[in-house]
């Protein structure tokens, strides 16, 4: 059955408490604003999320985004008195992955969100996990496993069978074949493809419109049709 943390029916529940659970989002950039606009999108089809602020280690120009409060960095963050659920709008895999391991605080907990408008039924047999964000317009099929903060920007598409670990990072109508494996930390750029069972060594970059028709190694790039590996990564 479709698996997407149990801070869902956790929301849900609050939202008929008239309590809605405090959401930060770490990372005052672009996506940052992108993501904004996907917790309204949800909160207009249903009280979800209590907005409560963007946090960031590099302070933006003003004190206000969108009329949302910056409210400081990690270490604010860290120090904050009340309980906090937070995503992470950063688009690299691996600085996700740092910010991750410095938030420590026991009060904070990580938010998945999900466009809503994106087919996410048991009977898809999803498994989506914690502190992932999955975009407007994006299409996942069935039997489908993604790991921790695995990010789905605009337009992405997942067939059957295909799993995404940890904090892989899709950009804009970037496509994953059936049965094909993306591991840890793995960035497909704009329109990048990778194929029926292909598979991704770990923190590789398929640049934007490349096409993977077979597997490629671990900490390298790849770009063109097909992909070919042009560096590595030390």
């Amino acid at each position: 059955m479709t698996h997407v943390r149990d801070s869902f029916a956790e929301n849900a529940a609050a939202a008929r408490s008239g309590h809605l659970p405090k959401l930060v989002i770490f990372g005052a950039g672009g996506l940052g604003r992108e993501v904004l606009v996907l917790v309204h999108q949800i909160n207009a089809v249903r009280a979800t999320w209590q907005l409560a602020g963007f946090f960031d280690d590099q302070a933006p120009a003003s004190a206000t985004i969108h009329g949302v409060p910056y409210l400081g960095g990690t270490e604010a963050l860290n120090s904050v008195s009340e309980p906090l659920q937070v995503v992470i709008a950063v688009g690299n895999g691996r600085s996700r992955a740092s910010i991750v391991q410095r938030l420590t605080s026991p009060l904070l907990r990580f938010a998945t969100l999900v466009h809503p408008a994106i087919a996410c039924q048991p009977y898809q047999h999803l498994q989506i996990g914690e502190g992932s964000i999955i975009g407007q317009g994006c299409i996942l099929t069935t039997d489908i496993r993604l790991g921790c903060h695995v990010l789905l920007n605009l337009g992405c598409t997942i067939g059957h069978d295909a799993v995404l670990e940890d904090f892989c990072s899709l950009m804009p109508h970037a496509n994953v074949g059936g049965e094909a494996h993306l591991e840890t930390g793995v960035y497909l750029g704009t329109n990048a493809t990778v194929i029926n069972q292909v598979r991704i060594g770990a923190r590789t970059i398929v640049g934007a419109g490349a096409v993977a028709v077979r597997d490629l190694p671990a900490d390298c790039t790849a770009v063109g049709v097909p992909a070919t590996v042009i560096k590595v990564h030390a």
